[in-house]
């Protein structure tokens, strides 16, 4: 007589995993980008409401994380988001050097003499502002989106994980979005620094910087000399050597930094800018040259498609038109020319792209499973043909199990790294909101 079938579990519907995303996840972004806008038009609700959806999400995470099923998978992913975090750090480093290098180089007259580049995308929407209705003209003016918040959007994102809106583990989609900033962020150092270009807006070094008022004397030897005079130029040109005498200038000043005094050719510091070349890198902030590309507008880019690749629906799409009312903003209050932010779009899509081999939305689990059931297809065959239903549930299971988790790790060590990971995470953000708040 055969064996009675044992009831198969019924898998979780993935009706009701979406009705949660759409309820929790996305009118949770809504309501955190629009009560922070408040503070424009309401600064007494918004001090009030602010704290507290902040409380409520961070308590809905520390509440659902006991229950999170996917610890082990965080623990294994936890080593490579570490290593992205020091990559990451140290491309942030190299452009803050590279920042104060080419906003020093050219010295400050050239910055008051210098004119902004013609930019087509200005005049659009100057022309636009014309003949748009006033109503529409001051949304496209409105700070609905800043940098943090495209940040916070993210960890909203990879927190999300905890209630299985993305895909696990939430630290794998945090390495590939660190890792792919680091690596856009080295791009656009080396774009930047091979072409010095004109600020948009002329008196932002005077105002932000104590550089020197002469050009570096690199600049003095083989810009100067070369830079308004036709005849100069194509004789350059021709012998390919650098022949002009160079004017005096006053010398330069060469603070003692100690086993860093190799960054005083390149920062250029000044008395008074602090005793050390860290305390000159802090006062880097966004640079005053034009610099090739945006960096606010690659962090947009990367957060909407993050947010596209592992979540999707309607709340990607209203994403993606913040990071265009994002850019247009960028343009018509002059942080940076049309073609900065062009340029930052298409290298973040690019980018991310591809790094999809750190994470990736795709179900892996379905693959393992599809690939060791064509392993057992020939045994499963003959089992069936026999009529064997122990060797057929035997195999069926090996089957279930391929596409699980491995374990590896004591329960111990597991809450251990939950507790971490989340104080440690909710820290970052604190962090991030700190060192952001101005934009």
């Amino acid at each position: 007589m055969a064996k009675a079938r044992a009831p198969r579990p019924k898998p979780p519907r993935a009706s009701s995993r979406r009705l949660l995303g759409f309820g929790g996840l996305g009118i949770a972004a809504v309501a955190y980008v629009g009560v922070d806008y408040l503070r424009y038009h309401s600064p007494g609700w918004h001090d009030r409401l602010q704290p507290a959806l902040w409380a409520a999400l961070a308590a809905a995470a520390a509440a659902r994380a006991p229950f999170y099923r996917h610890w082990s998978a965080e623990l294994r992913a936890a080593l490579p988001f570490l290593g992205s975090i020091a990559f990451m750090l140290a491309a942030f480093l190299c452009e803050a050097i590279s920042v104060r290098f080419v906003s020093a180089v050219m010295g400050l007259q050239w910055h008051r003499s210098a004119a902004p580049l013609p930019d087509t995308g200005q005049w659009l929407l100057l022309s636009l502002n014309e003949k748009l209705p006033q109503s529409i003209v001051n949304l496209l003016r409105a700070h609905v989106i800043t940098l943090h918040h495209y940040l916070m959007l993210f960890i909203m994102l990879g927190f999300s994980v905890l209630f299985d809106c993305i895909k696990a583990p939430g630290l794998g989609i945090a390495t590939r979005y660190m890792f792919t900033m680091a690596i856009g962020r080295l791009l656009r150092t080396i774009t930047f620094i091979a072409t010095i270009l004109p600020s948009a807006r002329p008196w932002c070094a005077e105002a932000r910087y104590r550089i020197p008022q002469h050009p570096h004397p690199w600049a003095q030897k083989y810009y100067v000399p070369y830079a308004s005079d036709s005849n100069a130029i194509r004789r350059v040109i021709t012998h390919d050597m650098a022949y002009a005498a160079v004017q005096a200038y006053p010398d330069e000043y060469r603070p003692d930094w100690g086993r860093m005094s190799f960054l005083v050719d390149i920062l250029r510091p000044t008395p008074g800018e602090g005793p050390s070349w860290y305390h000159l890198l802090k006062r880097a902030s966004g640079g005053c040259n034009d610099l090739m590309y945006s960096g606010h507008m690659l962090v947009a880019v990367l957060t909407a498609m993050a947010w596209t690749e592992a979540y999707g629906g309607w709340i990607s799409v209203a994403i993606w038109l913040l990071v265009l009312h994002s850019a247009q903003r960028e343009i018509r209050e002059r942080h940076h020319y049309s073609v900065d932010c062009v340029v930052a779009i298409y290298v973040g899509f690019l980018l991310w792209r591809m790094t999809s081999f750190i994470w990736s939305a795709r179900d892996v689990s379905r693959a393992r499973r599809l690939a060791k059931l064509d392993e057992v297809q020939s045994r499963l065959v003959h089992a069936a043909k026999d009529s064997d239903i122990d060797e057929i549930r035997g195999l069926l299971k090996e089957v279930e199990l391929a596409g699980q988790e491995r374990q590896g790790f004591s329960q111990r060590a597991i809450l251990t790294f939950a507790a971490g990971t989340i104080i440690f995470t909710l820290s970052c953000v604190l962090i991030a909101f700190t060192m952001t708040s101005d934009g």
